[in-house]
């Protein structure tokens, strides 16, 4: 990506951002009373991620889980962690509201591939390299594609070794391919596939995903 597109891309991000969050706000405040009556404070919650260039950053999300619950990085299918109103918030994403402060900021963009834990980067390997070449967003074709990843872990005796083993890399590779053909079109198209589909999440067909993105791949 040329530097005149980094910076009209970057522009495009902190506008829609700060959009975004104003827009919301109503929103906002709804939501984090919900959760202060459901489970109390604190209403957000925060992690640190790996971002581009292998730098590290604060992520902010709306807390789904029990106060000071402790456990995986992992979440599967029926985590008995996951609290009422988090379960709705995790149904239709509205948990990743929050870093669209992360995209005004700097450390996120609204699409890029999602940041991951440190202790799932290998920094030092080629694919990774390749992939923190670029900032992290809030949605991605992996995100996308894997929009119920929570079920298919739910599906293994070992989460954790699943999602490491076999998910990980295959977000890695779908990413990665879509670098390679990336444009400011399917940037958008990625946006909207992913508001769509986390207002009617029903409505979700990952063969139509998975069509779309191995259409882009051969043009």
């Amino acid at each position: 990506m040329s530097p005149l597109r980094q910076g009209l891309t970057r522009l495009f991000d902190a506008a829609c951002a700060a959009a975004g969050l104003l827009c919301l706000a109503p929103l906002f405040a709804w939501l984090a009373a919900w959760i202060a009556l459901d489970d109390g404070a604190p209403v957000f919650f925060s992690q640190m991620r790996v971002g581009r260039n292998g730098k590290r950053f604060r992520i902010w999300k709306f807390r789904t889980m029990r106060a000071g619950s402790k456990g995986s990085v992992i979440t599967a299918a029926g985590d008995g962690r996951v609290t009422r109103a988090g379960a709705t918030l995790r149904k239709f994403k509205l948990d990743e509201l929050p870093q669209l402060f992360n995209v005004l900021k700097g450390d996120m963009a609204l699409v890029g591939p999602r940041p991951e834990v440190p202790e799932h980067v290998q920094v030092d390997a080629p694919l990774w390299q390749t992939i923190l070449q670029v900032r992290p967003g809030i949605t991605d074709p992996a995100s996308l594609l894997y929009r119920d990843e929570e079920e298919i872990l739910g599906l293994s005796d070992d989460p954790n070794a699943f999602y490491r083993d076999r998910v990980l890399p295959s977000k890695l590779l779908l990413n990665r391919a879509y670098l390679m053909t990336r444009s400011f079109g399917r940037d958008l198209r990625l946006i909207s596939l992913t508001i769509r589909y986390s207002l009617f999440p029903k409505k979700f067909d990952p063969d139509r995903i998975e069509g779309i993105f191995a259409t882009w791949s051969r043009k």
